[in-house]
């Protein structure tokens, strides 16, 4: 039996009934179609949700009555009347940059929107597209992380190693990951109950382990006041827009009561980090003394400045100057954001020296360690370069 042949048109005038609120027998009927070609129709030409006999094959329920009809003018979204346009030109064998050029969009706009708009068959509909991209654009949308247990899984374990949900969300897109998430959902999941299905105590692994979110105008407590000779204005101007390496920023991280403390470096060029292990003390003898050695075997051009808190921990910059051949600054008083490499870095170096913690129990070489993992992570801000390779290359 030779299949029956319809007219030019007509597929389209039936997906355009349907789109527009009709049943898939109701549309069939009007442009002279048997139900099981209608199907057919569908099934090879739209990739939504249908159920037949209902109204609209089962959008009238998801689109607004006017969703897809025709609206005139450009506007930021593609209305129904540009993506007839799209359909014409793909029938004329336009390129799409001809097509691009005649709705006065850009190239990539239209790919994406003939990439996401074609059916099943390979075959662009204008009024199957627009349906489509409405009902997208519905909200509220189903949480990314809700219906996605092997994301879950894969964010638990990367911030099990410290990692921020900032470095996993650029991660996953450096990766092409279909299933990738930005760093703002992985924080709503972690600060709001029921959202996905990471653990509830995973927020402990943020480097500040917070429960929940601060506000920016909470108030900060107020730096330890010290007088010094050279202050951050001072500072080369090479060192503020990390052209040149060398420049290093420092503080301590504290222990339980204060009693306890690590020293941290870190050179603001390619984010690498030194510990300095002060078992006993960290008064200005001990940390001048440990920060000498730490940083001795550097070559001098990675020695040409170092940048300090005002901290009386380090009352001793005078020796520290002489021995190392490196000026020290200091930052302006109740100002420690104006090292904020270091800052930052001490958040993350938290992941392993948990606050309200005995600081004086780790090893040098548990410091070693603990830099050498830090100094191997990809970081955005080297192109995912880790700090050791970017000290390597210098």
């Amino acid at each position: 039996v030779m299949p029956k042949l319809f007219p030019v048109g007509t597929r389209e005038r039936f997906l355009e009934l349907v789109v527009s609120g009709q049943p898939l027998d109701a549309a069939a009927a009007a442009v002279g179609a048997g139900d099981s070609t209608a199907s057919d129709w569908w099934k090879a030409s739209a990739g939504l949700p249908v159920a037949a006999g209902r109204a609209g094959g089962g959008l009238a329920d998801r689109l607004p009555a006017a969703a897809w009809a025709p609206r005139l003018g450009t506007g930021r979204l593609l209305s129904f009347t540009d993506r007839k346009s799209i359909e014409t030109g793909l029938r004329a064998a336009w390129s799409l940059r001809d097509i691009a050029a005649d709705l006065g969009r850009s190239a990539s706009t239209i790919s994406r929107e003939v990439a996401r708009g074609r059916g099943p068959d390979g075959i662009y509909y204008a009024a199957v597209a627009h349906a489509g991209a409405h009902a997208r654009r519905r909200r509220p949308k189903p949480f990314t992380l809700a219906r996605s247990p092997g994301l879950c899984q894969a964010i638990t374990e990367w911030m099990d190693q410290g990692w921020s949900p900032a470095l996993i969300a650029r991660v996953l897109r450096e990766q092409g990951d279909t299933c990738r998430v930005s760093h703002e959902t992985i924080y709503r999941a972690l600060y709001v109950q029921t959202r996905g299905h990471l653990r509830a105590d995973l927020h402990q692994q943020l480097s500040l382990g917070r429960s929940r979110r601060t506000p920016r105008t909470a108030s900060r407590p107020d730096s330890s006041p010290f007088t010094d000779a050279f202050t951050i204005s001072q500072r080369p101007a090479d060192a503020d827009d990390r052209a040149v390496p060398g420049h290093w920023e420092g503080d301590l991280i504290l222990g339980t009561a204060c009693k306890s403390a690590i020293g941290t470096l870190v050179e603001r060029t390619t984010r690498y980090t030194i510990l300095l292990h002060l078992p006993e003390r960290h008064d200005a003898h001990s940390v001048a003394a440990a920060m000498i050695t730490a940083m001795s075997d550097l070559p001098e051009h990675l020695r040409r400045s170092i940048t300090w808190d005002r901290g009386a921990e380090l009352a001793d910059y005078a020796h520290i100057q002489l021995a190392l051949n490196t000026p020290v600054f200091f930052c302006d008083p109740r100002s420690p954001w104006q090292r904020g490499t270091n800052e930052n870095t001490n958040r993350l170096l938290r992941h392993w020296f948990t606050k309200g913690t005995d600081l004086s129990i780790h090893t040098a070489e548990d410091l070693h360690r603990v830099a050498a993992s830090l100094n191997a992570r990809p970081r955005p801000t080297l192109d995912m370069k880790t700090p050791a390779q970017a000290l390597n290359e210098l």
